[in-house]
């Protein structure tokens, strides 16, 4: 019995592809931010992240608004809103990274014959920015934000609900993230998981896993 359930689930057609968005659809490397502010504040290594964690963490699921943040921001490091605007500015500039141009385009010519979809952790404010930057919306068929649905990757729960507003099942979706943790909770719900390395690497996995199905 347990051979030829194995032996169906190798014949399950993919219909869907779920992409990460940071280090995958966007390359983001650190630019040494909180590193810069930490030695203009005068604070020591570890201090601005240790103070402002529940805060990242809060905004990371949509449990503040981008005003609570920055006063957050100003109260706990003792900074008025010009300099808060200036950190954040340098904070989204290292979190939008530059687009992955290449992966971007496969991924827009998977359409229309897959369903194509993003699910990502994120931070309030971030997908007004990213559309203005790179267009996510017109990308992908749907997007799902860890900071507009309350719940952050590796939780089994945020990757049903993509599977459920695409339209598909785990067993009918390669996702690609570059966070061995969320790769690894993918596959356990029954993703085609690729663990993206580097573009050429991803885009050579997911055609084989389109090709073998």
């Amino acid at each position: 019995m347990r051979r030829y359930a194995r032996r169906t689930r190798r014949t399950v057609p993919v219909r869907a592809v779920v992409f990460d968005i940071g280090g995958v659809l966007e390359f983001t490397p650190s630019l040494g931010v909180t590193d810069k502010w930490e030695r203009r504040l005068g604070l020591p290594a570890g201090e601005l992240n240790r103070r402002m964690w529940d805060i990242w963490q809060r905004g990371s699921v949509g449990a503040l608004t981008e005003d609570a943040v920055h006063r957050a921001l100003g109260e706990r490091l003792g900074i008025d809103q010009v300099i808060v605007a200036s950190l954040m500015n340098d904070v989204w500039t290292e979190y939008l990274g530059t687009l992955n141009t290449e992966l971007c385009s496969y991924a827009q010519a998977l359409r229309p014959r897959y369903r194509t979809g993003i699910l990502t952790n994120s931070f309030v404010g971030c997908r007004e920015r990213e559309q203005s930057c790179y267009g996510f919306e017109q990308l992908v068929d749907d997007l799902v934000y860890s900071h507009e649905v309350g719940i952050t990757k590796p939780d089994p729960r945020i990757y049903r609900l993509s599977c459920d507003r695409l339209g598909v099942s785990p067993e009918e979706t390669v996702f690609v993230d570059d966070t061995p943790a969320c790769v690894e909770a993918a596959s356990a719900l029954g993703f085609h998981a690729v663990h993206f390395r580097d573009t050429a690497q991803t885009i050579a996995a997911i055609d084989g896993r389109l090709a073998a199905r």
